[in-house]
């Protein structure tokens, strides 16, 4: 069972993606919280997977995120947004989320997105970073290096980059280019040292960065399961 809390101010959204996920089978809304419970309720419920608005009026989401990653065993946690040029996307995305999600996603693709991010893998779309990056050039200035240590990888870790940047968890990296999840899993860690990252997300952004990504592979996540 996947554990879930939805943090956003607006109750009707919080009732509303409680509401969704609880109708698929193998996810559960254990609770939902104003930003400013959001800490205590995730403390008590240890949830698997936290959906986090991006802006609250009380309590803003990046604060809410920086309490979160402070926690002994931070769940992982996605940014809900309702645009996705959303200019703090990006501050969130370094700061440790593992993604974002429309709040006008459909209810099918939500619980996959959910499954995905439990899982491990990355949600968030391609297109939408380089949107993010286009409306913030001053963010890539500094980043030349960073980009730079791309050229370390092997080819084979280079297509395992491109593969966590379209959301893939381990063991469908593996299913795709035939390979254990043990030596997926050996690749990612790899990837992550030599690109001084610490996330799959700031991986896949490196990986957009350096133009390892197309445009027909933006999808928000893998929907297709």
């Amino acid at each position: 069972m996947i554990r879930v809390v939805v943090v956003d101010d607006e109750a009707l959204v919080r009732s509303g993606f409680e509401l969704i996920l609880n109708a698929f089978e193998g996810i559960q809304v254990v609770a939902t919280a104003e930003g400013a419970q959001a800490a205590d309720a995730i403390r008590r419920e240890r949830p698997d997977v936290v959906l986090l608005d991006i802006r609250m009026p009380d309590v803003d989401g990046l604060t809410v995120l920086r309490e979160i990653q402070a926690l002994p065993e931070p769940p992982t946690v996605a940014m809900l947004t309702t645009f996705d040029t959303d200019e703090y996307i990006l501050t969130a995305l370094r700061s440790g989320a593992a993604g974002f999600l429309l709040k006008d996603t459909e209810p099918e693709q939500l619980a996959q997105l959910v499954r995905t991010l439990a899982a491990g893998g990355v949600v968030m779309s391609p297109k939408a970073s380089r949107a993010l990056l286009r409306g913030h050039p001053g963010a890539e200035a500094p980043q030349d290096a960073d980009v730079a240590r791309v050229n370390l990888l092997t080819d084979r870790e280079r297509d395992v980059l491109v593969l966590i940047a379209e959301g893939l968890t381990n063991a469908e990296i593996g299913t795709r280019i035939h390979l254990s999840a043990g030596t997926v899993k050996d690749h990612v860690s790899s990837i992550l040292t030599k690109l001084r990252v610490s996330s799959r997300v700031q991986a896949a952004l490196l990986a957009e960065r350096a133009g390892l990504l197309s445009d027909d592979g933006a999808n928000t996540a893998r929907s297709n399961g």
